[in-house]
């Protein structure tokens, strides 16, 4: 049966409607829908999970045959034989929690098989490769705290038959599904819809965030993800996923800088006093620190595990190759992050050299208003002042005598005073060079 979906729009509580068109009635559609559902395998089932449960952890197991065939298999550690190989990845919640729970989340999945020492070469943060009981480890963990979007963990057990990984949240492209298999069609999978959510005509209503996950997948229907047909091909998958999800947030970043430029230049005023209150660039500069941290872990462990997968004769050359080709991504990639660096200095620059504008404006408006009230001071307390009782003043039957023009030369004399104390030592040194450079003439 042949299905034709439509997008209708999206409303306003965030939801997209997808009217889904087929030659068949009512009922009929409901229950071919429904055996469809039941019978294909389902392309993220813990993502469903993970909706409902947010801070459940998510767990895959796949088994290959080495000819680039694969199939799901339930949880339970067994490690391939001759060209079949098993993958078992484990997905952390992306909330904030401590590293002893995220060891301890670990534990209750993979201890057994995995020792307490190889589950925490897992979870420590930074970057490490080596090997742990003859098998490869590599992680490379960056710190901070687990529910930020700049915070990366990837980090994998790799034996010659199977392969252990673990993850922070979910990666889009990491998965594996049939090429036959409809994204369109496995959305409703992902996410069952409400009562209500289904009108007559047969649409589907499915959240917004579950169609940003289909498209940052960025497979078309007719292609998925290339199955691995070796452990190293199946470790350049992994590693190749994290890459791609680095340069996804990359591009996010760039996408939000154009707006917020675009926004800054439409603007007025109360647009770039926001943003300064928000203080919106610093924020976005220190978020580049740690993508730049994440970077420099994968440029340390990467180049590592092509040296040690150099040595296992289980690798290939073109799984070699394409590692080197990833290592390059990741330096064309930090690059990328240092442009976008420079802009969010050169515009947090202009915003502060226009609040020195405004700031230096307002001191100059401040100045003439000076200039106009403090003659007016200045006169209304000379000529308000009573100089009679000074001291110095003569008096002849109690009446002063030149008393206001003495207190006028007083005023007259002490600013001279301060200026020559100022001036007197620049002068001298003046004069004192000028000296000196006579006598250098004259020798």
């Amino acid at each position: 049966m042949h299905v034709r979906l439509s997008l209708i729009g999206f409303v306003s509580n965030g939801l997209l409607t997808i009217t889904m068109e087929e030659g068949l009635s009512a009922p009929e559609e409901g229950e071919e829908m429904e055996r469809q559902l039941l019978s294909t395998v389902p392309l993220n089932e813990n993502l469903l999970h993970k909706a409902r449960y947010p801070g459940a952890v998510g767990k895959k197991a796949y088994t290959f045959d080495g000819r680039g065939n694969f199939k799901h298999k339930e949880w339970k550690y067994v490690e391939g034989s001759g060209e079949e190989f098993c993958w078992y990845h484990v997905e952390l919640p992306k909330w904030n929690q401590t590293l002893s729970q995220s060891a301890q989340c670990l534990i209750d999945l993979l201890c057994p098989p995995l020792k307490l020492q190889e589950i925490l070469s897992l979870v420590s943060n930074g970057p490490y490769c080596g090997h742990v009981d003859g098998a490869l480890v590599f992680r490379a963990n960056s710190p901070g705290p687990a529910s930020s979007k700049f915070t990366f963990r990837i980090a994998a057990i790799v034996t010659e038959h199977s392969v252990i990984s673990v993850s922070l949240g979910a990666m889009p492209k990491l998965g594996l599904w049939s090429v036959g298999q409809s994204l369109m069609r496995q959305a409703t999978n992902l996410e069952t819809p409400k009562q209500g959510e289904q009108n007559e005509r047969g649409s589907v209503v499915i959240r917004e965030h579950v169609l940003e996950y289909l498209l940052m997948i960025n497979h078309s229907e007719e292609a998925g993800n290339p199955v691995p047909k070796s452990v190293s091909n199946l470790l350049v998958h992994i590693i190749s996923t994290h890459v791609d999800h680095l340069q996804d947030v990359v591009t996010k970043l760039e996408i939000e800088l154009d707006s917020v430029e675009l926004e800054l230049d439409k603007g007025g005023v109360a647009v770039k006093r926001k943003v300064l209150d928000d203080r919106r660039f610093p924020k976005m500069h220190l978020d580049l620190q740690r993508l730049l941290q994440v970077i420099a872990h994968g440029e340390q462990v990467f180049p590592r595990v092509k040296e040690k997968l150099s040595s296992k004769g289980w690798s290939g050359t073109q799984d070699l190759d394409s590692l080197e080709e990833l290592i390059g991504q990741l330096n064309r990639l930090k690059e990328s992050v240092g442009f976008i660096a420079n802009r969010v200095t050169a515009i947090q620059t202009g915003l502060d050299s226009w609040q020195s504008e405004q700031i230096n404006r307002k001191l100059y408006y401040l100045s003439i208003i000076s200039i106009i009230f403090l003659p007016l001071s200045i006169i209304t307390g000379v000529f308000g002042m009573n100089v009679g009782g000074i001291p110095w003043i003569v008096q002849n039957n109690h009446e002063p005598k030149d008393g206001f023009r003495n207190v006028i030369f007083l005023f007259l004399a002490v600013p001279v005073f301060l200026l020559l104390c100022f001036v007197f030592p620049a002068l001298c040194a003046r004069i004192i060079a000028w000296h000196r450079k006579g006598a250098v003439k004259r020798s």
